[in-house]
């Protein structure tokens, strides 16, 4: 039987301006307002301005990030996933 190993997932955020993110599995998206990464606990959207990504480790699922940060949003990982039905086809139903 295979286990399914689960990284610690940890947000640490100083005067909104830098954020270190743990446990994240991939980068999907991200430009100067809005950064898109897939964590262990789902799908993790930082908006801000002015957002760099400093320092990425997939190895670690560590991001450092830079900028103005305004928003958080979580949501499920289903909601992205390539299983059943896309994206912009939940969209646009």
């Amino acid at each position: 039987m295979e286990e399914t190993k689960q990284r610690a997932h940890k947000i640490m955020m100083t005067n909104r301006r830098t954020c270190l993110v743990s446990g994240v599995s991939d980068v999907l998206s991200f430009d100067l307002s809005e950064i898109l990464l897939e964590t262990d606990q789902g799908m993790l959207m930082l908006k801000g301005s002015d957002l760099h990504v400093n320092r990425l480790t997939l190895e670690k699922g560590e991001v450092d990030i830079e900028g103005k940060i305004d928003s958080l949003t979580y949501s499920d990982v289903n909601n992205y996933s390539g299983k059943g039905e896309s994206f912009l086809g939940k969209l646009f139903r």
